[in-house]
C-alpha cells in the first residue's frame, strides 16, 4: 500500500468514474484501475461496485473512505509542517537564562517575538552560569543568555552575540543620604551595611573583586540568591542592595544609583551563547537578532533614580 493508491481511491470515490479521476490525477485510466485493484488486494475487501458506467462505493469502501481522507490530510499537514520548518517559520527553541533575565526581559519580549514568529514555541529554563553551560553542552538548550565570565574557560567552543552589559546598581531607602549624583563610587559603600547575592553568584564574585581593588572588605548585612529579598530589605532600610541593571525595581520605593570604580561604571559583559559545532534551528537567528535589538532598546531595565523620580512602566 502506498499514498498513490490511497489518493487514487479517494479521487475515484469523489469523481464517480475512473475517467474523471484519471484526468484529475493526470494518469492513464489503466494505471489508475491497477492502483485501485492493488489496494483492494492489499486490504482484502472490494471497494467499488460497477453500476452501468459509474463506480459506487461498497459498504466496506464507505467505511474506509474517511480513514483514507484522514491519512491524506495528515500527510498534507506533515508536508506543510516540514515546509514551515525549512523556512524557519515553525518549531521549538530552548533558551536558558538567569531569573533576573526572565523577569526583566523575557516577560515582555516573548510577546514581541511572537509577533514575528507566531509558530515558534520558546521554551525557557532558569539557571546560572556553569549550570546553563552544562545544559548547552548536553544539547538541552539551543541558546543561553548569561554573563561572559560565568561560563568559565574554553569559550572558543561557543559562539556568541554580545548584548548590552550588565551594570551594578546600588538600591537603598529613599531617606539614606548618598548625595545628589546618580552614581556612587564603590569606595563610598564601605561604611554601609550591604545586601548582596551569595558568593555562588558570579556577580557577587565580581563585586567582591572590585571591593578588593578599591581597598576595602564589604560589610555584609545579608546574603541571598533571591534579588527581590535584597530589594525588600533595602526598602525597609536595612542597608544598600547591590543588584544587576536587568532586574526591575519599579514595585519598590528605592533610591537607585549606578556604582562606579575609577570613574567608570562597574559592569559585566553579557551575551547569548550556543555550541559552535551544533547547528541551530533556522529561526534561532531571527530570535537572536530580535532579542539583541529589544535589549539595546530597553536596557538597562533599571536606571539611576532619585527619590522623586517617577517610575516609568516598561
Amino acid at each position: 500500500m502506498d499514498l498513490r493508491q490511497l489518493r487514487a481511491f479517494v479521487t475515484v470515490a469523489t469523481a464517480g468514474t475512473v475517467s474523471r479521476a484519471a484526468l484529475e490525477l493526470r494518469i492513464a485510466q489503466p494505471a489508475l484501475s491497477r492502483q485501485i485493484g492493488n489496494l483492494e488486494s492489499e486490504l482484502g475487501v472490494r471497494l467499488f461496485d460497477r453500476i452501468r458506467r459509474r463506480l459506487v462505493l461498497t459498504s466496506e469502501g464507505e467505511q474506509l473512505l474517511e480513514d483514507c481522507r484522514a491519512i491524506l490530510g495528515g500527510v498534507n499537514a506533515l508536508s506543510e509542517r516540514a515546509r514551515q520548518i525549512g523556512r524557519g517559520d515553525s518549531g521549538i527553541l530552548r533558551v536558558g537564562a538567569t531569573p533576573q533575565m526572565m523577569e526583566g526581559v523575557f516577560a515582555r519580549f516573548l510577546h514581541h517575538f511572537a509577533q514575528r514568529r507566531p509558530n515558534v514555541k520558546v521554551r525557557l529554563t532558569e539557571g546560572f552560569g556553569n549550570q546553563l553551560r552544562q545544559m548547552l553542552e548536553r544539547g538541552e538548550l539551543h541558546l543561553c543568555i548569561t554573563l561572559v565570565q560565568s561560563l568559565g574557560p574554553a569559550l572558543h567552543e561557543l559562539q556568541s552575540v554580545a548584548l548590552p552589559p550588565i551594570e551594578f546598581l546600588a538600591a537603598c531607602h529613599e531617606s539614606l543620604d548618598l548625595g545628589a549624583a546618580d552614581s556612587i563610587d564603590i569606595r563610598r559603600l564601605a561604611p554601609h551595611p550591604l545586601l548582596l547575592h551569595d558568593t555562588s553568584i558570579v556577580q557577587r564574585q565580581t563585586f567582591d573583586g572590585a571591593c578588593r581593588l578599591a581597598g576595602f572588605k564589604p560589610s555584609v548585612f545579608f546574603e541571598s540568591r533571591t534579588p527581590h529579598t535584597l530589594l525588600a530589605f533595602a526598602a525597609a532600610g536595612h542597608g544598600i542592595a547591590v543588584i544587576p541593571s536587568v532586574l526591575p525595581t519599579d514595585r519598590y520605593r528605592l533610591r537607585i544609583l549606578r556604582i562606579t570604580h575609577g570613574g567608570k561604571p562597574l559592569r559585566e559583559p553579557f551575551a547569548m551563547f550556543w555550541m559552535g559545532k551544533r547547528s541551530l534551528p533556522p529561526y534561532a537567528e531571527v530570535f537572536c537578532e530580535a532579542l539583541s535589538g529589544y535589549m539595546h532598546e530597553v536596557c538597562p531595565i533599571t536606571r539611576p533614580r532619585s527619590p522623586r523620580t517617577s517610575r516609568p512602566g516598561r
